[in-house]
């Protein structure tokens, strides 16, 4: 395993067992829910939503490390962004995980949810990392029904 390697499950073995920004917002504008049947992860994610702008996000739910990890990250990364940010960051991180871009065309526009690029190595944990983004734009989108990794 190589340094870089290890740095990056460092980073998720830390946000799973210290998840930032866990928790429900209590002037949450926007909320949505997600689960994965797979392994059963759930998340809720809540949004303060002004101008456009994620003015503050939190999560709530169980589910596996790498999971919990993406929240995680995921919520520290977009505080302060425009939805339209969002989008981009979002289509960005899909396409690391998925395998489908290397670390050297998203290591700008990423940052630190490069953590998660390993997960491209495991088609069936895509998932785990991507609900909490599915979950994300379903709360943007003001979408009732809850969000599905199936």
């Amino acid at each position: 395993m190589s340094h870089l390697d290890e740095l990056y499950q460092q980073i998720i073995l830390d946000h799973n067992k210290a998840p930032r920004n866990f928790g429900e917002l209590a002037d949450a504008n926007r909320k949505a829910e997600g689960y994965n049947p797979l392994c059963g992860d759930r998340v809720t994610v809540y949004l303060k939503v002004e101008d456009g702008t994620i003015r503050d996000i939190g999560f709530q739910g169980s589910g596996c490390a790498i999971s919990t990890a993406s929240a995680s990250l995921m919520t520290e990364v977009l505080k302060g962004k425009t939805e339209v940010e969002t989008k981009a960051l979002f289509e960005a991180f899909r396409s690391l995980v998925m395998g489908k871009t290397t670390e050297s065309e998203s290591t700008e526009k990423l940052g630190k949810l490069l953590a998660l690029q390993g997960v491209s190595e495991f088609p069936v944990r895509v998932k785990c990392a991507t609900l909490v983004w599915h979950t994300l734009q379903a709360a943007l989108r003001e979408q009732q029904l809850p969000v599905s990794s199936e």
